[in-house]
């Protein structure tokens, strides 16, 4: 990478922010492709960013692009990592189709009708709670009547979107925090026993409905009521397709189901082997309540999430196989960019060479490792929509920091073992 025209961070955004310098005529007929060039991709300058954060991208994307003055050079192209709900979209589609999936009675009874078969790490209280909420009236491996049927939609949406039944008690137990989150993996469990192309259309149903509602829509799924809209971040489409013109080889890393995130990454350019996310087993054609595991791993002990999102990057994308696709590539091998808005996306984001962006939603690990900004490559951007105001209080990044594989909290140290202080809330709406 050249030179920077923009330097470092600057105090008073919390970011590596593009301190402009006069650009040379030699940088000027680079930046314009030179000699009769098809120009080099730029962002749109209609679409707001945060301070100086679009002119830090596009500097980024001039020198590790084709225009940059290593481009033409042999070897795979530079990598760029996004996260996808909140980071490329407002709100979550993998809620988006799990309200869909409970409105609309696609979720099966389990075998057995036994609740305890879904999730290897749903808790005996939870699996009562879930019996007897949806009854044994529906025949095992039937759709369940969520549409018409409040207790029983209540209480699957009870332990999928707040991790307790009802009533109260833990749902979910006995896993490593920075590998899983139960919760997810059972949203793309339920949809067990139907194929592929199945779940993408009601995906593709959900996402209609969600596109087509006005922002702040609420819909009800049983008595609660919930999110009912999603949009597209403007400013992360253009980036998305910039990065590719300019070369990048443009990824998602998701937490959600990776078949739902493949359809709402069509109208990006983003093609489905160009997804990772959570992934289902499958038998004889048809999603099994199995995730497939990573690095050795044994299958629904990790998924896409914090630690995991490393896993996936290193064994589905850089091809690296065993144990050691937990590991920190060296720095050659690795992307040169990360995006995320959640500690889910820590580790990832993280892990990027050349820059790093964390849309701010306010979430411990990810927003401490961004403020602290320890060598200059962090930008710090709100939510593009409905942006979060000041938070209250400082992260408290010395003492609960990072989430330890127990779910215990810990100080969390940056790469040269030190705490990393508190850091205050600096880049909001």
């Amino acid at each position: 990478m050249r030179a920077r025209r923009w330097a470092g961070a600057v105090t008073g955004l919390g970011l590596a922010a593009s301190v402009l310098l006069p650009v040379s005529g030699a940088d000027a007929a680079e930046r314009h492709g030179g000699g009769g060039a098809r120009p080099c991709p730029t962002l749109d300058a209609s679409l707001p960013w945060y301070g100086e954060n679009r002119a830090a991208l596009q500097e980024f994307i001039d020198e590790a692009g084709r225009c940059g003055r290593n481009a033409g050079r042999h070897g795979p192209r530079p990598l760029a990592l996004f996260d996808w709900d909140n980071t490329v979209v407002k709100n979550d589609v993998g809620d988006a189709t799990t309200f869909w999936s409970l409105r609309n009675g696609k979720i099966r009874q389990p075998p057995g009708k036994d609740w305890s078969r879904t999730s290897p790490y749903l808790t005996p209280a939870a699996s009562a709670a879930l019996s007897a909420a949806c009854g044994t009236a529906t025949p095992a491996g039937r759709p369940l009547p969520t549409g018409t049927d409040a207790d029983c939609a209540d209480e699957i949406l009870s332990v999928y979107s707040s991790g307790t039944s009802t009533a109260g008690a833990a749902a979910f137990a006995g896993y490593d925090h920075r590998r899983m989150e139960p919760a997810y993996a059972w949203a793309n469990q339920l949809l067990a026993g139907y194929t592929e192309r199945e779940v993408a259309g009601f995906a593709a149903a959900a996402r209609a409905e969600n596109l087509a509602a006005p922002v702040g829509t609420l819909q009800q799924v049983g008595t609660k009521q919930v999110t009912g809209w999603v949009r597209y971040y403007d400013q992360q489409r253009d980036l998305i397709a910039v990065l590719k013109r300019a070369g990048f080889d443009v990824r998602i890393i998701t937490a959600s189901p990776q078949t739902v995130v493949q359809v709402w990454g069509r109208s990006l350019g983003i093609a489905p082997d160009e997804v990772v996310g959570i992934d289902s087993r499958t038998r004889n054609g048809k999603r099994t309540y199995d995730i497939r595991g990573c690095g050795g791993a044994a299958d629904n002990t990790v998924i896409t999430y914090l630690d995991g999102k490393r896993c996936f990057v290193n064994q589905d994308i850089l091809g690296v196989r065993g144990a050691k696709a937990y590991e920190l590539q060296p720095a050659e091998r690795r992307q040169k960019f990360g995006a995320g808005d959640s500690d889910t996306d820590a580790t990832f984001v993280r892990d990027a060479t050349g820059l790093r962006l964390a849309v701010n939603r306010q979430k411990t690990e990810l927003m401490c490792r961004a403020y602290a900004n320890a060598d200059g490559r962090w930008l710090v951007q709100p939510m593009f929509i409905e942006p979060r105001g000041q938070k209250a209080t400082p992260y408290p990044c010395s003492t609960a920091g990072y989430v330890n594989p127990d779910g215990s909290k810990a100080p969390l140290l940056d790469d040269a073992g030190n705490v990393v202080p508190d850091q205050v809330d600096r880049v909001h709406g």
